[in-house]
């Protein structure tokens, strides 16, 4: 009697993009002078909890009267549909047509400093940009790393079957490394957060929560 082999599919896969935008280093440089010098009061989101080791902006950003945060804000615009593009079944006339709606924050993570585990809510996409990133920590290979939780297997017993499954089926985590000018890209319910950045520099963090909306819609929850 023969057998014929299973066939695998993943079921349940996850979109998750890494985008470079284009000449990224006199823009980082700006966009970093400009984010230090608005780690103030005046900027401070009120609602996160002060940290001395993390500082996080109001989500105003893309706001803001400045060229280079003009330019970013196209630059993650464009990053962002381009990849919800790719992963839909849209014709290209009837996505052109959605609106965009997006929200931004900057983040200085400092020495010793992270950011707690969090999702983007209110919204479908969400993109972390990297303005400056610390170098790497000979103590700690995730230092200043991005962590997505695959919370989905939260509930699922792990037996010796199971817990080594190989890619695309496997339960472990993702670890992105953040590199100036490149930003992650990733559905905005997926649970994330900042290693403890054990280097001696800052790392320095756009994150933007944006969604997309047809034209005719006439209400979208408030942010």
């Amino acid at each position: 009697m023969t057998t014929a082999a299973p066939t695998l599919v993943p079921i349940f896969a996850t979109p998750f993009a890494v985008v470079s935008i284009s000449a990224p280093a006199d823009l980082n440089a700006t966009l970093a002078t400009l984010i230090l010098s608005r780690a103030t009061e005046q900027y401070r989101d009120p609602s996160a909890a002060r940290d001395p080791l993390c500082f996080r902006s109001l989500e105003a950003l893309f706001e803001w009267d400045s060229e280079a945060v003009a330019r970013l804000r196209r630059e993650m615009l464009g990053a962002v549909s381009a990849v919800v593009m790719a992963a839909n079944c849209y014709p290209d006339a009837e996505f052109e047509a959605l609106g965009v709606q997006a929200r931004a924050r900057f983040a200085i993570v400092r020495p010793n400093g992270g950011m707690p585990g969090t999702t983007a809510p209110m919204a479908s996409w969400c993109a972390v940009y990297c303005v400056a990133a610390p170098s790497e920590a000979p103590t700690r290979a995730d230092s200043a790393a991005l962590r997505l939780y695959a919370v989905r297997h939260a509930s699922m017993f792990l037996d010796a079957t199971n817990s080594q499954l190989r890619a695309p089926f496997s339960v472990t985590h993702y670890v992105w490394r953040p590199v100036a000018g490149e930003m992650a890209v990733f559905p905005a319910s997926i649970l994330h957060e900042v290693a403890l950045n054990r280097a001696g520099e800052d790392l320095l963090l756009v994150t933007a929560r944006m969604r997309f909306v047809h034209r005719d819609q006439q209400a979208q929850p408030p942010w």
